[in-house]
């Protein structure tokens, strides 16, 4: 779970990297899709460690809040991109 954690966790980082740049409006929506997607997995994993109680919920907290924080973030961002007028 761990690698899983590490995986997701650096790809929210990376995809959010890559919205950045992307090229057309369109490209930014999905790939703070993406971005989204990863922020998502890696609360799941998060969720799952806690529920396995191979790590202290009071560890996990901050970790977790972070997650549900970020995930909303990019979920909001696409939407307002997804919603906004063309210049």
């Amino acid at each position: 779970m761990a690698g899983q954690i590490a995986d997701s966790g650096t790809s929210v980082a990376s995809n959010y990297r890559a919205a950045c740049k992307a090229r057309s409006r369109r490209e930014f929506i999905a790939k703070l899709g993406i971005a989204e997607e990863e922020a998502d997995e890696n609360q799941f994993w998060l969720e799952m460690i806690m529920e396995s109680g191979s790590v202290p919920a009071s560890r996990l907290d901050p970790l977790l809040q972070e997650a549900c924080e970020t995930t909303a973030i990019l979920a909001a961002s696409r939407k307002s991109a997804a919603s906004a007028r063309e210049p």
